[in-house]
């Protein structure tokens, strides 16, 4: 039966882990489109929380996170072209090259429930569609590009035309300077150092104490379960807010770790009470270091999206309350002044990243005790859950090993 969980989007997701950027560069890391994409977004809630609050209600945050992962699907079809020689491509053969990409898509984006395919092929074609979301989209690109590019260029300053891609790149972030938010992180004061600290994520990398291939870091995992996120709640046919809260949440979901790293699950289970002391330190950290290169009225949001990430929930009132099933959640709670979230479907979400991402490396050859007991443990746990209207069970089983099947 046609899912919007189906194997070859998610395997298309995965892809951008492997794109190399700057690849024809000296660099002192591998930079990779879905770390590019992860930050990308990030970049993108930040100038739009700006342009709601220069204008109210003037973004439509559903048509932002589609446009983002449209984008995202577009770039990993078109692989790592250099920029010069797409935007030549795009200004000359764009439409023929778009038509050319979603036809690529299509088998894969036509069974995502509710339209998917459709605003895909709105977003590439017409030129009315999302227009003050695809502008956000397009400066949080240049921004995270630039983020990039400022440590290659302080590695290789004298590289020949690295000059003139510094200028391309300020050029194209000028262009979007009237965004408030653009002015913002150009500041390279509080909104910068949020950036950068999100940007940072990229160097922690998942699984870190095993080999893998390919190799994904903590910011990348953040969109994924963010992505797997959107497609398991437009699978279970959910309210256009209830996808949005979802997406936003799973992307945030991990944030605390930029200031603790990354704590395993085994660790965290080893001793009674350590999850809670972990906990406990994120939060007092989130207070004192991240909460404050933001806006004070979006502390809460922040709060409400990265604490107790893992429980289905609501407001009321200006308070959370713990949401026990996802029905319950639908049934009483599913108004857009509720910001109803389903952290147990981001939980799910958050294990099947880490169950594929396991499960490609060892289909790929790379393995070892670490990668080979989690997903056997991680594949147990998901033998028969359904969570709502989600068969979990077949999702797994669809990127098992074969030593699983």
């Amino acid at each position: 039966m046609p899912t919007s969980l189906n194997h070859g989007l998610i395997s298309l997701f995965y892809d951008a882990a492997s794109i190399r950027r700057w690849n024809d560069q000296v660099n002192p890391m591998d930079f990779t489109e879905l770390d590019k994409q992860a930050h990308k977004m990030i970049i993108a809630y930040v100038l739009a929380k700006f342009a709601d609050e220069a204008q109210a209600a003037s973004v439509n945050w559903l048509r932002l996170l589609e446009g983002g992962i449209f984008e995202m699907l577009h770039r990993i079809v078109l692989t790592d072209v250099k920029p010069p020689v797409f935007h030549r491509m795009m200004s000359e053969k764009g439409r023929e090259l778009n038509q050319w990409v979603v036809g690529r898509l299509e088998p894969h984006t036509a069974v995502v429930h509710v339209g998917f395919h459709d605003r895909l092929c709105q977003h590439f074609f017409d030129s009315t569609y999302a227009l003050p979301e695809k502008r956000i989209l397009k400066a949080a690109h240049f921004l995270a590009t630039q983020w990039e590019f400022n440590i290659l260029y302080q590695l290789c300053p004298f590289i020949n035309g690295i000059e003139a891609i510094r200028q391309e790149i300020e050029n194209q972030i000028e262009d979007h300077y009237d965004l408030l938010g653009v002015q913002k992180i150009s500041l390279k004061r509080k909104t910068a150092g949020f950036v950068d600290l999100c940007g940072q994520l990229r160097f922690q990398k998942r699984w870190s104490q095993s080999p893998r291939i390919p190799p994904t870091s903590v910011l990348g995992h953040m969109l994924l379960v963010a992505a797997l996120t959107y497609l398991s709640l437009r699978e279970a046919r959910v309210s256009d807010h209830r996808i949005v809260n979802g997406f936003l949440a799973a992307l945030f979901h991990d944030l605390p770790e930029v200031l603790t790293r990354d704590i395993t699950s085994p660790i965290k289970a080893a001793v009674e009470g350590l999850d809670d002391i972990i906990k406990e330190y994120e939060r007092r950290q989130m207070e004192d270091r991240l909460l404050p290169l933001l806006p004070q009225n979006w502390h809460d949001e922040i709060r409400y999206y990265t604490e107790n990430e893992f429980d289905n929930r609501a407001r009321v009132d200006g308070k959370t309350v713990r949401v026990a099933t996802f029905e319950e959640l639908g049934a009483n709670y599913d108004r857009p002044a509720n910001k109803p979230v389903d952290g147990e479907i981001i939980r799910c979400c958050d294990h099947l990243a880490a169950f594929i991402e396991a499960s490609l490396s060892i289909r790929h050859g790379i393995t070892s005790k670490h990668l080979a007991e989690g997903a056997e443990r991680l594949f147990m746990m998901y033998r028969t859950r359904k969570v709502g209207p989600i068969d979990f069970a077949s999702v797994f089983a669809a990127f098992a090993p074969e030593n699983l099947t």
